[in-house]
């Protein structure tokens, strides 16, 4: 991980804001994730890359496996450009991307679309039956849990019981154009919701601990009768869980096949308040000083790129080097800038960089059409964003 100088040196010259890869660090958190999984094969989150590179360069390495997608569109994008063995994590319901989807598994490439009811599948076979194709189906399971009258986990599939989910497996079989071929169970509640956030209270953070090991209970027992009752009665190609907060949990589920990790590799602040979860910072951005409106206030040009989800102080981007550099509390980080509060030795003097971190790992390359690759102190390449190719796909 470099310090201020180093990125300050190796930025110099570059138009900013400017969003960087720390190559070291990058690397780093590439091998740490493929040492959590042990062998269990790791499918990468795309949502949390957004860079075609870096999808090719993680994808390279022993042990990962396929890629999670978040669009139809996507997916035949990352298709067409090479990349195998796609799931899109979510359902695709619109009659135009599903009827690409199915073109491309009808011209030979593997894409696996997300279903959780019988119209899903329904407009999927349409799809699949005008273009000739067998697209291939994984159903949804939701692993949210429910304690003390509190629901902990996300909003998305209906399907939480065996025979929840063989009725969807039922309409697949019925269905001409698809088949099944997989079972996705995310514990969102484990492996995207830190231990001690920021953005909640004391309170909150302490509930939290205490009903991830309760949630671990359900999560387990509920994916195992799952995958078993469809794998029994239909077969599966595959059974996928996790993400980068929970893959030691998911690869020891012995009814998982492969696990999620997408934001490991950049490791943003939101894994910075997890107990168990030691990653590097790789990549941020830099906003440029261009005023000093008090002795120990400087203003940067731009800087305001917030992460998704409630907002609080777990999703708002922060000064990071130099450090002791402060957001202030009356303004925070502006769309078009955001001052600083700042009283070390470094000079801040316009044209200066304050290096940035953000506070999810997806939403950085939705601000940036390029991220400059930082080895020591110096850029030494640069890669376009799915922005900078021209694709916007949410």
């Amino acid at each position: 991980m470099n310090e201020y100088g180093t990125y300050r040196a190796a930025l110099d010259g570059r138009d900013l804001p400017a969003a960087f890869l720390d190559r070291a660090a990058f690397e780093a958190n590439v091998a740490t994730t493929a040492d959590r999984a042990e062998g269990t094969p790791v499918r990468v989150a795309t949502k949390s890359v957004r860079c075609t590179a870096v999808l090719e360069r993680v994808i390279a390495e022993p042990g990962f496996e396929g890629l999670m997608c978040y669009t139809g569109h996507e997916a035949v994008d990352l298709a067409e450009q090479g990349f195998v063995d796609l799931l899109v994590a979510y359902p695709v319901v619109d009659t135009p991307e599903l009827r690409r989807v199915a073109e491309a598994v009808a011209d030979g490439h593997r894409i696996v679309l997300m279903v959780d009811s019988a119209e899903h599948v329904e407009r999927a076979g349409a799809a699949a039956a005008e273009a000739g194709a067998d697209v291939p189906l994984c159903i949804d399971l939701d692993c949210s849990t429910e304690h003390l009258g509190v629901h902990f986990g996300v909003r998305r599939s209906p399907v939480r019981t065996p025979n929840e989910a063989l009725d969807v497996a039922d309409t697949v079989v019925a269905t001409t154009g698809v088949h099944l071929s997989g079972l996705m169970g995310y514990e969102a509640q484990l492996a995207g919701l830190p231990d001690r956030s920021p953005g909640k209270s004391a309170v909150e953070n302490f509930a939290i601990r205490r009903f991830k090991p309760r949630s671990k209970a359900v999560v387990r027992e509920r994916r195992q009768a799952v995958a078993g009752a469809l794998d029994d009665e239909y077969g599966l190609a595959f059974v996928n869980g996790g993400g980068t907060g929970s893959i030691e949990f998911t690869r020891a589920d012995p009814s998982v096949t492969e696990v999620t990790a997408g934001s490991a590799y950049y490791a943003p602040r939101q894994f910075d308040w997890y107990d168990h979860v030691a990653y590097e910072p790789a990549a941020g951005y830099a906003v440029e000083v261009t005023r000093e409106p008090a002795d120990d206030v400087y203003t940067c040009r731009g800087g305001g790129y917030i992460a998704s989800g409630p907002v609080g102080a777990d999703k708002t981007p922060v000064p990071w080097l130099p450090e002791g550099a402060q957001l202030l509390d009356a303004e925070g980080a502006g769309e078009v800038q955001t001052p600083v509060r700042y009283e070390g030795p470094v000079d801040l003097a316009p044209g200066a960089p304050v290096v940035m971190r953000h506070g999810k790992a997806g939403e950085l390359c939705r601000f940036f059409e390029e991220l400059a690759v930082v080895d020591g102190d110096e850029v030494v390449e640069t890669h376009p964003t799915y922005r900078g190719e021209g694709k916007c796909y949410v």
